[in-house]
């Protein structure tokens, strides 16, 4: 009985002093930051023969860099995590240009360097699409095509631009009325070159109820692709392509700041969301009559 009770006493003294050390942590810690703004190694240059082009270049390759260019109205235009990169300003007026270098410890932030371009670049927007978007300074406004709004194609990678193409199937609402989407007024979204890659969304809120709206502006980039087969609309400011909002299904798994353009010709605007489970659902919109 004495060797069970003296066994116990040493399980309970063991146990103890191994609860009682105190934890030694096994981790690197992270150097500290010995960049300053003054001593980041970049530039920014406009281009010799065409002051609407500017260059960045980050001569630090033990930094990460992150470029973010806005406006005189402090609208962001776009951002670049490129070592080297070339931007077109079509637009005459004043911008502001930031960057940042992500060390290890940390970041540092340079003084934002301001560039003045001069005049309009008119050849910029040769492309029909433009055209086709915005109408340029006029302005283009769309809504939903509410007779076929959506169609599901679920996960193909391979999808390619209907304007080439040709026509694909479009289901009418009243075939897809599991879906759950409401047939009303879901708002419009309006494009517009008029000093500024200007973009206006009106959009139901549900926060308000099923027909009131808010609207947002912002700025818009149209990346084009040679092939007319990966354009994309990304949206700043806040703003977000038009789409249905409710019923819950259509807001949280899908992503409208940045868009994949499927199909553009002056009487269609057809665009992918991509859901977080990497299914495709295309949206029709049409110009407002």
């Amino acid at each position: 009985m004495k060797r069970i009770l003296y066994i116990l006493i040493a399980a309970v003294t063991i146990g103890s002093l191994l609860f009682s050390c105190e934890a030694i942590e096994d981790r690197e810690s992270l150097p500290a930051v010995t960049l300053t703004p003054e001593t980041l190694k970049f530039s920014i240059t406009q281009d010799a023969t065409n002051k609407n082009l500017v260059n960045f270049k980050s001569d630090d390759p033990t930094v990460i860099p992150f470029w973010k260019y806005v406006d005189a109205n402090g609208n962001e235009l776009g951002h670049s995590n490129q070592s080297e990169d070339k931007v077109t300003f079509p637009f005459a007026g004043k911008y502001s240009i930031f960057y940042t270098a992500f060390a290890r410890g940390g970041s540092v932030e340079a003084a934002p360097v301001t560039i003045d371009v001069p005049e309009n670049d008119e050849t910029f927007f040769k492309d029909p699409r433009w055209a086709k978007l915005t109408n340029g300074q006029a302005g283009k406004t769309w809504v939903l095509y509410m007779t076929a709004p959506l169609e599901f194609i679920g996960n193909t990678p391979g999808y390619i631009n209907r304007a080439v193409s040709g026509p694909g199937w479009w289901p009418n609402l009243t075939d897809i009325s599991w879906a759950g989407l409401e047939n009303k007024d879901w708002g419009e979204i309006t494009f517009d070159l008029n000093g500024g890659y200007n973009v206006s969304v009106t959009q139901t809120n549900p926060a308000l109820g099923s027909t009131a709206k808010t609207t947002k502006k912002g700025t818009f980039n149209f990346s084009l692709t040679d092939g007319e087969t990966n354009d994309r609309i990304s949206f700043n400011g806040g703003a977000e392509m038009l789409h249905p909002n409710e019923p819950s299904y259509f807001l949280p798994s899908f992503s409208f700041t940045n868009v994949k353009i499927v199909e553009l010709t002056d009487t269609s605007l057809c665009f992918i969301a991509i859901r977080a489970d990497n299914d495709y659902l295309i949206y029709h919109l049409v110009p407002k009559s």
